[in-house]
């Protein structure tokens, strides 16, 4: 079979099965199969396929019309221009989340100490050791599993070029939130589950039957999490330490109210690209 003929194919199945980004989907599927890129659709159309990469390739296309997450197909998410590993073991790394790591950058300096709340892949806190300078990590998860991943996404990140010296072993503990955590740290960072019990089961399919509730669940107002962090971040924060949290629409108002009835003060408030209030961060005397 040709190489258009399987796209089309592929994109027809899931248009049909109502997955929003069919050709686009269909398309990186068949990519990564056959290790070509979007230009090949075009120029190389009418190459043969292997029955082997058939195969894979229709069994991808039936994952994807289970709406399975394609990014669980494929292993792997791209995210401040870095490929992390991802399994159903972790939440996918999204692009609203680069704003935190963005507005993290923009206050640490070389050296500097950072603490990574509720890990996952690693996402956050690898991307900050690697677009900085000697500076130390640790990253926190209840899940032993998503720590597993974490530790594979650490290996791939330091085998990357680049030009500063390569980034200083990260520190993986499994914990309870700050139940393990000993030390205090120059930045806590942190993306915490936050979503309404209640509301999980209304989120996509891709989202509330395949990604980890474990990372998704904050309890029945989806604070939960934001204040068992502002409560007790202050006693691992150094002098001048800064605390920066993604939070969900609407909860800019609830998750400030805590940083400041906790003592934190500066509080400011960043949108993300689509205009919806993504990071509060806030300063500790």
């Amino acid at each position: 079979m040709k190489y258009h003929k399987l796209y089309e194919i592929g994109k027809n199945k899931l248009i049909a099965a109502g997955i929003l980004e069919a050709e686009l989907d269909s398309r990186l599927l068949l990519e990564a199969v056959c290790g070509t890129s979007k230009h090949d659709l075009l120029v190389n159309g009418e190459r043969e396929l292997s029955a082997g990469q058939i195969q894979t390739y229709v069994n991808h296309i039936n994952k994807r019309e289970n709406r399975i997450p394609l990014q669980y197909i494929l292993g792997e998410q791209e995210f401040m221009g870095l490929k992390f590993l991802v399994t159903p073991d972790t939440l996918i790394p999204r692009q609203d989340t680069e704003t935190l790591v963005e507005e993290v950058k923009r206050h640490l300096h070389d050296g500097q100490t950072i603490l990574d709340m509720c890990t996952g892949t690693g996402c956050i806190l690898l991307s900050l050791l690697y677009y900085s300078n000697n500076c130390l990590g640790w990253g926190v998860d209840i899940s032993a599993a998503a720590l597993d991943v974490a530790g594979r996404n650490e290996e791939r990140i330091a085998s990357l070029p680049r030009p500063a010296p390569p980034i200083k072993p990260v520190k993986w503990i499994k914990s309870d939130l700050f139940s393990e955590i000993s030390g205090q740290f120059d930045i806590i960072v942190s993306n915490p589950p936050y979503i309404p019990t209640a509301t999980i089961g209304t989120l996509m399919p891709e989202v509330c039957e395949h990604e980890p509730h474990l990372a998704l669940d904050g309890k029945q107002d989806g604070l939960y999490f934001y204040r068992k962090i502002i409560d007790q971040s202050s006693q691992y924060l150094k002098r001048g330490g800064m605390l920066f949290l993604e939070i969900g629409c609407g909860q800019a108002t609830d998750v400030t109210a805590l940083m400041v009835e906790r003592g934190f003060y500066d509080t400011v408030v960043i949108k993300d690209l689509a205009g919806h209030d993504r990071v509060v961060y806030c300063n500790i005397i």
